[in-house]
């Protein structure tokens, strides 16, 4: 279907006066990298008259948490008049979206850029329907660096505003998010950024010691900015920050109270003798097997 207006969709679906469901809100939102990955390559494949895109979020929800495990793409136009949204598309991509996976649900959805306007309420009120009789998470994606504002991933909900509220007139309210893979989308993030460091701009799979020298590198890194940092810092020529030293410290007392030095060598040194089995064990089978077929070949 063409786009129609949001404003006029929502008032024959529910009456104006319907600002949002009046679900709890999540103490946490936690957010998938492929979630990231969609929401950026919808960015960079959009026309060039769109200032921002949007899109439908899905995920699981818990009693205190939600977590945001896909995404995809919303048709939507925006002018200084009006906004308007492909709802057919939205709900039928859902539909094959639920055939796939259906334990996950809507949750809200996702827009780039900064700004929180009129439109951003009306797109919102529409998503609370569909999350109903949750609340529905706006996940807001900063795809700029502008001079002064802070950029990141942030989630927010809405609150109506005012005696008599309107779809329009909301407030969003910022929820505690938080960004989390597990060791398959680590090591598949670790592969997609290594292609521009190469000459032919393509990686292959590692083994697992190239995992391990690569990551003993990557914290001696990360241990040479701290220090260079922190000796900044004391000698003036860096302004502190309450928040990185804070935070500094919280990871030393946690670091030191929960692994000694003796104990980190141990733990150090079995994982990398049984790195060293497993590739040892390796090499041996391929050996046989490539025995086993000269063998065959012969005979």
């Amino acid at each position: 279907m063409a786009l129609g207006s949001l404003s006029s969709a929502i008032h024959i679906q529910q009456p104006s006066t319907n600002t949002g469901a009046p679900g709890r809100t999540p103490a946490k939102v936690t957010v998938h990298p492929v979630v990231l990955f969609s929401i950026l390559d919808h960015y960079l494949r959009r026309p060039n008259a769109e200032d921002r895109v949007i899109g439908t979020l899905l995920g699981t929800r818990t009693e205190n948490e939600l977590e945001i495990r896909d995404c995809f793409a919303v048709l939507h136009s925006e002018t200084s008049e009006q906004v308007a949204v492909d709802m057919d598309y939205h709900r039928a991509m859902f539909d094959l979206h639920k055939k796939a996976n259906p334990k996950e649900s809507i949750v809200g959805w996702y827009s780039t850029g900064s700004d929180l306007n009129t439109y951003s309420a009306l797109i919102h009120n529409f998503y609370s329907q569909e999350t109903s009789p949750h609340q529905a998470i706006h996940l807001a994606i900063d795809t700029g660096a502008q001079e002064g504002v802070e950029s990141g991933v942030k989630a927010y909900v809405s609150a109506p505003v005012g005696v008599n509220p309107k779809p329009e007139n909301a407030l969003f309210l910022p929820v505690p998010t938080d960004l989390q893979f597990n060791e398959g989308e680590r090591s598949s993030l670790s592969l997609l950024s290594s292609p521009p460091d190469t000459s032919g701009r393509t990686a292959g799979p590692t083994t697992e010691l190239d995992v391990l020298e690569k990551s003993i590198h990557d914290i001696s890194n990360m241990i040479d900015r701290v220090l260079t940092y922190v000796r900044g810092v004391l000698s003036g020529e860096k302004e502190g920050n309450e928040r990185i030293g804070r935070y500094l410290m919280d990871t030393l007392c946690e670091t030191t109270e929960s692994l000694d030095k003796g104990r980190l060598e141990t733990l150090f040194n079995a994982h990398l003798q049984d790195t060293l089995m497993v590739s040892y064990l390796a090499n041996l089978i391929r050996s046989q097997v490539e025995v086993s077929s000269r063998l065959t070949l012969l005979t």
